[in-house]
């Protein structure tokens, strides 16, 4: 009976950001739990891949281009989703990206930021429209978004546009969750701390600050990708039925120890190789130099 409460048999989920890294774990743990899947992200060719493993695994999937920032694309996804199984179930809005990493908050161009908050809050706002306005109609649903401990603290240094649409996601959640409850729709997030991911793996190469992001958590080391499998699959069952409009962090107690201070040195040393001149370091008053 217990296993009972994680199963996702005759369920449909669409999952974002589906085909690279955390997006192809979700994808799989959903499969794995007995729904159907569609994975949804830009790359045509690398989501046929996702797809046409997972039904190799004995799962059930389709592939469905998508750039989730352009409300029509989202529209197009969700219906051929729904022509494809009927019916959404289950929503896992994780596309993200950082367009202004490594940019002294000072320094970020309004295009970058932009960017990212279009990708980050738009469109997450975008999949949950379409996709919630089908499990109303359907009587229920489950949708999860997918923030980051960054939305709950502040980190010095680090993508101001990534860490400012992660906290509005969490409150979009928030109202969406009000919104829909009284007709069966759950809205929930859930915040990771550090885990290797596309955004994440080319920090990581960065002399020094793997051992610094291990050191900002209670746990003292980054997170597995598996470890997010557990919380996916309660937010999206009925195991967690009674549970709507929360943040479920998942980051080895980085958010309980609070702000983490500056980055290591190493990370400025590296941005100043790779970002143009004139986006490098922060600015300072006259005679007070700083990376």
């Amino acid at each position: 009976m217990l296993p009972d409460l994680f199963s996702l048999k005759g369920k449909t989920a669409i999952i974002t950001g589906a085909s690279h890294g955390l997006g192809v774990t979700f994808a799989e743990a959903l499969a794995g739990a007995g729904a159907n899947v569609v994975v949804a992200a830009r790359s045509r060719k690398r989501l046929d891949e996702v797809a046409a493993k997972i039904v190799a695994a004995g799962g059930s999937a389709m592939a469905a281009p998508c750039d989730v920032a352009v409300p029509d694309q989202v529209a197009a996804m969700v219906l051929a989703a729904c022509a494809r199984f009927g019916h959404v179930d289950i929503l896992v809005n994780n596309a993200g990206v950082a367009a202004d990493s490594g940019i002294a908050a000072e320094k970020v161009p309004h295009d970058l930021f932009a960017q990212t908050i279009a990708v980050n809050l738009s469109g997450v706002w975008y999949c949950c429209r379409e996709a919630g306005a089908r499990m109303l109609a359907a009587g229920g649903g489950s949708i999860i978004n997918i923030s980051s401990v960054m939305g709950i603290i502040g980190q010095a240094d680090l993508s101001p546009a990534y860490q400012a649409s992660k906290a509005a996601v969490i409150n979009l959640t928030r109202n969406l969750a009000c919104s829909w409850g009284d007709r069966g729709v759950r809205v929930n997030a859930m915040a990771p701390g550090w885990f290797p991911s596309e955004l994440t793996t080319p920090l990581f190469e960065i002399p020094g600050l793997l051992d610094w992001t291990k050191g900002v958590s209670a746990l003292k080391r980054i997170g597995d990708p598996k470890e997010l499998i557990g919380p996916l699959l309660f937010l999206a069952s009925d195991a967690s039925s009674f549970v709507t409009g929360e943040t479920l962090v998942v980051d080895g107690g980085i958010a309980a120890g609070g702000a983490s201070g500056r980055l290591p040195e190493s990370f400025f040393q590296a941005m100043a190789g790779i970002l143009p001149p004139e986006l490098v370091g922060h600015i300072t008053p006259s005679g007070k130099a700083r990376a």
